[in-house]
């Protein structure tokens, strides 16, 4: 899709000499992604038909750093990390709370890339960036007490705008909002909007999923966040299939679903959990497998000494079938380990290739 719009290698060549642009990794040792303060949308700009994609992303994150990494796959199967288990997207650089967690990516109508994630850095004082614990008491907010949200948008994957998004500040009638975590994105095809939906908790055990709008240019949002009646949970990730939307989200640290034929109201539960787990879930995402009727729910098993992702396949949402863990069954992490609350989304063949070639990544 991207040779329709620009010659990749000229995006690339006009960044190094634009002063405003910035790079989050050091571009004197390799590739690095660029800020840039604006997007120019790319004439005939649309989401690729399936039968154009070749591809797949990934992002995720990591504790240690609090920053966020990217990793490709032809097959959707074995994923490779574009910069060898090392971040491209710097946590520090782009949080108030110096972190990102809950990383989530998505295509838009418009053929760009929408990437949320949340704004919170779980060590901090211990980072030195505070001095304590949490930035507000944690016996009245509870654990994180985090307010941000990072939103940021690209039509290349190389070139992104960067917005760090105070929910609490932008919406007072929220009143005193103890956190919100776990941004994702999709298009409202009624609303014809990006739809940006996340948990907020209150009174330090109210968690409930909320939506709102985002503007055109995905730099902040523009409808005061209503709850997503119905749903006891969070981190909820949403996905069109066919007419209706399938949700998958979190309770009692396990993988719950639920059904509705819009996308922000009337979710019918289903009651049983399902992921196969025997240990603590969170962080559900759900993508289709090319060219084929199959569906992969993928959710963050951090209830594992170390951590890692699981994966099921369904066809029909309602049987799941357990494919296992990364590098412990069919889907392979080949040069990454431990990665955390991650989503994945379709590139073009083009795509696949460009990306591959900027950061250098053999995959054969």
């Amino acid at each position: 899709m991207i040779q329709r719009f620009f010659c990749f290698a000229t995006i690339l060549l006009l960044s190094l000499f634009t002063n405003s642009s910035s790079a989050q990794t050091d571009s004197a040792k390799g590739p690095a992604i660029r800020i840039v303060p604006k997007l120019e949308k790319p004439r005939r700009a649309v989401a690729p038909a399936e039968r154009d994609l070749g591809g797949y992303l990934m992002v995720y994150f990591k504790d240690p750093t609090h920053s966020a990494y990217f990793a490709i796959s032809k097959d959707g199967y074995t994923f490779t990390d574009v910069n060898r288990g090392q971040p491209i997207f710097i946590g520090s650089q782009l949080a108030e709370q110096k972190g990102v967690r809950d990383a989530h990516i998505t295509r838009g109508p418009d053929g760009a890339f929408y990437l949320a994630m949340t704004d919170l850095h779980i060590y901090g004082q211990r980072a030195g960036y505070r001095d304590s614990a949490w930035e507000r008491p944690e016996a009245k907010y509870g654990w994180g007490n985090n307010r941000a949200l990072v939103l940021m948008k690209s039509y290349d994957l190389v070139h992104w705008t960067h917005s760090d998004f105070r929910v609490d500040k932008a919406f007072p009638e929220l009143g005193d909002i103890d956190c919100s975590w776990a941004p994702e994105t999709i298009y409202d095809p009624i609303a014809k909007r990006m739809m940006v939906y996340f948990t907020i908790r209150y009174n330090n055990k109210n968690a409930n999923i909320y939506y709102s709008y985002a503007n055109d240019d995905f730099t902040r949002l523009e409808t005061v966040p209503k709850k997503i009646e119905g749903i006891d949970g969070i981190d909820a990730d949403i996905t069109r299939v066919g007419s209706g939307y399938q949700m998958f989200y979190v309770g009692d640290a396990k993988i719950w679903q639920a059904t509705s034929d819009k996308v922000n109201a009337g979710y019918k539960p289903g009651g049983k959990r399902i992921d196969p787990e025997k240990v603590s879930t969170e962080a559900p995402n759900v993508f289709k497998r090319l060219g084929t009727n199959t569906w992969v729910l993928m959710y963050d098993i951090y209830g594992l000494r170390p951590n890692n992702m699981g994966f099921s396949e369904t066809t029909d949402f309602v049987n799941f079938r357990d494919v296992g863990h990364f590098n412990e069954g069919v889907m392979k992490g080949t040069n990454f380990t431990s990665p955390k609350h991650g989503a994945v989304t379709h590139l073009t063949k083009k795509e696949l290739e460009a990306l591959a070639k900027y950061w250098k990544v053999d995959l054969k």
